[in-house]
């Protein structure tokens, strides 16, 4: 075998590794879009991953629009548990 196979073999190892796997849920794309949108701290994407567990999409998709329309100023992640909180609805 020469040293030119060796490489190429190596360079499919290589490219395996830059794929990073889908979410297996939706609701976990959903968190991981209002993670991105609202600049959640790391120490509450946990939270976020709970909410959107929890709660319908279409509740949570609603709290994330009226915190972009409503928040102005300040934290908008803290303002979208707030939301979450004062209207949470369970899964149907």
């Amino acid at each position: 075998m020469e040293q030119a196979d060796f490489q190429s073999i190596g360079d499919l190892f290589s490219k395996k590794k830059d794929q990073k796997k889908p979410p297996a849920h939706e609701w976990q794309d959903l968190a991981l879009r209002i993670i991105q949108e609202l600049k959640v701290p790391n120490f509450k994407r946990n939270s976020v991953f709970k909410v959107c567990k929890e709660n319908s999409k279409q509740f949570i998709e609603t709290c994330l629009s009226d915190t972009k329309e409503l928040c102005k100023t300040g934290s908008k992640w803290s303002y979208f548990f707030k939301l979450v909180s004062l209207g949470g609805k369970p899964k149907e």
